[in-house]
């Protein structure tokens, strides 16, 4: 069992809306959602905006479907960066005051010249501290008319240390990192002192995030040891891979999240997968999201790669179909049936008729396709029809014909007669089932004939027989 955290769990989903939702961003979603379903915490949603030239409305829009999609609902927000400028130029003007950030001067030429003079003599490139205010130090003139940006100012000494929750115990020396800008020459702050303040006014608890983040994370934390805010504590999930190893693109199958309800995808199917990429209690495969969330915790967070398996997707996906209310799945197969030119006045109950084939459907849309026999005129081959529909079996289709106005309309009833006609003919089966698909449906393979036959009704089963008798 997990302890509880001292404090009310805080967790945040911040992606930046540059694209669609990915799969990556969904299991940090999900990871961070469950967290706090588990804890009874918050779940904040917040959109990190500041990439103005890339950041659009389109994408706010697709990350907020693909999280409605998925069912995880946020408790606060969603937050917007761009609408708390006001905010974090009330802190940088705190942080100036209070000597922890400073005013420069050096344009991007002459830093990207530092830089370079760093490469050369085998170190590492970064800007070197001329505007740094420090005791007993001169700075240079202020050239004429220069706007400045804000620089952070990084501890020269010792490391950063955190226990990663996912990756285990990380330490980085502040060495290694520069005095990086926080605000840019037009007053505009840049992305990592952005996290860092939302996390502090938002009081995140626990930050779960991909490993790309892993840089970040020590000059977030000086940041906001700068600014007198308690660390949350991190975690950075490994990519999810391809079958073949390689970062997952689109050349494995869709990426966006949105793509998979289209192909025909339950959420719960996709949920109950993610939750597996990266995570684990026991063998346990199959599991809803009300027990994953009492299942989730931090410890079983596995720091390997996973690989998307598309096959173990769809495996998911038949499960839950078949779990999953005919109602719901005819109102999913409706619209894509209704494209494909389906025809619904008179034909069977659209929720009947998937009951007969959501066992062996993958998706939604391959149940929308095989319900599609009920819904269309039949076309049946001409070649199959010579072969199926012959002399030796007319008699009996004749027969079965003849019965069809007296016979009780149940599945057990039209089987007995079946096979009533079956033996006065002296025929198997599959010499009267297959013309009868054939006739009746347009093609041969089907579920259980006398199912099929029940549910199209007498009246349409006789008028089909007529036609070819």
């Amino acid at each position: 069992m997990t302890t509880a955290p001292a404090t009310p769990v805080r967790t945040r989903f911040a992606p930046s809306p540059t694209g669609f939702l990915h799969l990556g961003g969904a299991r940090t979603a999900l990871y961070s959602w469950a967290y706090a379903r588990h804890f009874g915490g918050t779940f904040v949603l917040r959109i990190e905006d500041t990439d103005v030239e890339r950041s659009t409305p389109e994408a706010v829009q697709a990350i907020i479907d693909g999280m409605q999609w998925l069912g995880l609902d946020h408790d606060e927000g969603p937050f917007y960066q761009m609408q708390r400028m006001d905010r974090y130029r009330e802190v940088i003007g705190q942080m100036l005051a209070a000597g922890t950030a400073y005013h420069c001067y050096s344009t991007p030429e002459e830093v990207e010249a530092m830089r370079e003079r760093f490469r050369a003599a085998g170190e590492k490139p970064r800007y070197d501290g001329t505007w740094r205010p420090e005791e007993g130090k001169t700075l240079p003139a202020i050239p004429e008319g220069r706007k400045p940006v804000v620089r952070f100012k990084n501890p020269l000494d010792g490391d950063v240390t955190w226990n990663d929750v996912v990756k285990g115990p990380i330490t980085i020396s502040n060495k290694e990192l520069d005095d990086l800008v926080i605000a840019r020459t037009d007053g505009t702050p840049t992305y990592n002192f952005c996290v860092a303040v939302d996390d502090w006014d938002m009081r995140i608890t626990h930050v779960l995030r991909g490993d790309d983040h892993v840089n970040n994370t020590p000059r977030q934390i000086n940041i906001l040891r700068a600014i007198g805010a308690p660390l949350p504590e991190y975690g950075h999930l490994p990519m999810i891979l391809g079958s073949d190893g390689q970062k997952l693109s689109k050349r494995h199958g869709a990426v966006s999240v949105m793509e998979y309800p289209a192909q025909g995808f339950l959420p719960e199917a996709m949920l109950n997968y993610l939750a597996r990429l990266g995570w684990s209690h026991g063998d346990d495969e199959v599991f809803s999201m009300a027990q994953f969330c009492e299942w989730f915790n931090l410890e079983h967070l596995t720091a390997s790669a996973a690989q998307f398996n598309n096959e173990k997707l769809a495996w998911l996906n038949n499960h839950w179909i078949k779990q999953a209310d005919n109602a719901r799945l005819a109102g999913l197969a409706k619209p894509r049936m209704l494209e494909a030119g389906a025809q619904f006045d008179g034909a069977p109950e659209l929720s009947t008729v998937l009951a007969l084939f959501k066992e062996r459907a993958n998706t939604v849309n391959e149940l929308a396709d095989a319900a599609m026999l009920f819904y269309r005129q039949p076309q049946p081959d001409a070649a199959l029809m010579t072969q199926h529909f012959t002399d030796a079996v007319k008699p009996a289709l004749a027969q079965f014909a003849e019965r069809i106005a007296t016979v009780e309309w149940t599945k057990e009833a039209i089987a007995a007669m079946i096979k009533e006609v079956l033996a006065a003919n002296g025929l198997k089966m599959p010499q009267i089932a297959m013309p009868l698909r054939l006739i009746v449906t347009g093609q041969l393979q089907t579920p259980a004939i006398d199912a099929v036959l029940q549910l199209f009704g007498r009246d349409t089963v006789a008028a089909r027989l007529a036609k070819y008798l």
